[in-house]
């Protein structure tokens, strides 16, 4: 098989939620199971840092790996969705799983899979492993699919498990109380292994630390530790925080080349992780540190959030596609400079849409479009509804027709921005 036969077939053969939502989810652990025993329980060769969150798992994610990279470690990123290639999902020190390897995974196993019938993501999960395993990896960073009691990924034994926020999403899934959420996040904690959770949010809290007691974990509150009261932009595209820890001001002049606002609720997650690292004698300095999250994207090769994709006029994207992620653009955008605001905006049909065109604004002028994915919120009714909540703009029936009339439109000093789903940011990175 050739790569594109290959991940065809793995697109067309095997369910995947990201295509066709809800039918695509497995409510157990079992062909999870099955397949860790068949390739001989990989995970167990190696570290393992568990991430769950509604939002921020992808940043935690890939500023943990720069960081462990800088410190001289092997490092496995498992992360999801992709945004281009398939292979994004899989890295060691930032490389993408080669082709080849996707290749002989598949023909060596085809017989199995088909058997066996796993979704997309478990398949994934145990490809995922098994190159790990077999790269001699010392430490992986892997990130919960959706939820995390029941996801594919929760078969390990991390020595930390991390969970970022708890927002609503995936309600249809995970429950439709915050509570709700946070029990099935809190699912990745394990017998006496640490838990960090990003936020002590009153509505969440005592979910967490009564897993955590009934397992005997240690929780860990990161906002109880590090706080990053603001930050700034600088010319040279990098963001610059003030981090502090109680009363007292940590680590000057820390800066990453993410640039999203956002990242102020992630970096004290990733700040108390690395603190539990150390206690464990790990082997990271605070030039490690520095020096990883200066070049996240550069070490790990994320992409996607506030990301600049063009310049006169500056054009970014940014995947926020949750009303937690949307408000956050929202902040972002009231925080930028610009003269006249240009958003390409899509959406998948599973999101509380009503709730998110509430909160976008009312100035921009939109171009309404769809990814090209079955999950895709038709652009009519996405323009509609819209229009209900004194959004206007022009439809658009692909990504790439949609981000060109928004740059023809545009000039010197405007923003042109993609976001509202993680396909739709894919598909314009991939006509960027």
């Amino acid at each position: 098989m050739k790569y594109k036969e290959t991940t065809d077939w793995l697109f067309s053969q095997l369910p995947m939620y990201h295509r066709v939502g809800k039918s695509a989810y497995k409510a157990d652990l079992k062909n999870s199971q099955v397949l860790d025993k068949h390739f001989g329980f990989p995970h167990r060769n190696f570290h393992s840092i568990h991430i769950a969150g509604t939002n921020g798992k992808g940043s935690v994610s890939n500023m943990l790996a720069a960081v462990l990279q800088q410190s001289g470690y092997r490092v496995g990123l498992y992360t999801s969705p992709h945004l281009i290639d398939f292979r994004e999902r899989i890295r060691i020190n930032g490389e993408m799983i080669p082709k080849k390897e996707v290749i002989a995974f598949i023909e060596k196993n085809k017989p199995l899979l088909e058997e066996l019938k796993p979704s997309f993501f478990e398949m994934t999960v145990a490809l995922a492993f098994d190159y790990f395993s077999k790269q001699d990896i010392q430490v992986a960073i892997i990130e919960a699919g959706l939820g995390g009691r029941l996801d594919s990924t929760n078969i390990i034994d991390p020595v930390l498990s991390v969970i970022t926020n708890i927002s609503f999403d995936h309600m249809d899934l995970l429950g439709d109380t915050l509570e709700k959420i946070a029990l099935e996040k809190a699912g990745i904690i394990k017998p006496g292994i640490p838990v960090v959770v990003g936020e002590k949010d009153r509505e969440t809290r005592k979910v967490f630390e009564d897993k955590a007691a009934e397992l005997g974990s240690p929780v860990f509150f990161a906002n109880d530790f590090f706080q990053v009261p603001y930050s700034i932009l600088s010319n040279e595209n990098r963001q610059y925080f003030q981090v502090m820890k109680g009363r007292k001001s940590v680590y000057p002049e820390l800066y990453s080349d993410l640039l999203g606002f956002v990242q102020r609720k992630n970096l004290p997650v990733v700040l108390e992780v690395l603190e539990l690292l150390k206690l464990r004698d790990w082997n990271i300095i605070d030039e490690n540190i520095y020096e990883g999250l200066s070049k996240v994207k550069a070490l790990t090769g994320f992409s996607g959030r506030w990301e600049i994709i063009g310049h006169n006029p500056k054009a970014v994207v940014d995947t926020g596609h949750n009303i937690d992620g949307i408000k956050q653009v929202v902040y972002q955008i009231e925080n930028t400079r610009f003269k006249n605001l240009h958003i390409v905006y899509g959406a998948v049909n599973d999101k509380e849409i009503d709730k998110i065109l509430q909160v976008l604004p009312t100035s921009a002028r939109y171009y309404f479009t769809m990814a090209s994915i079955p999950r895709a919120l038709d652009v009519q009714v996405l323009a509609a509804k819209a229009a209900f909540y004194g959004l206007q703009g022009s439809i658009h029936q692909t990504v790439p027709e949609a981000l060109a009339a928004a740059r023809k439109s545009a000039v010197t000093g405007d923003l042109v921005l993609v976001t509202g789903s993680t396909y739709v940011v894919a598909e314009a990175l991939g006509n960027a």
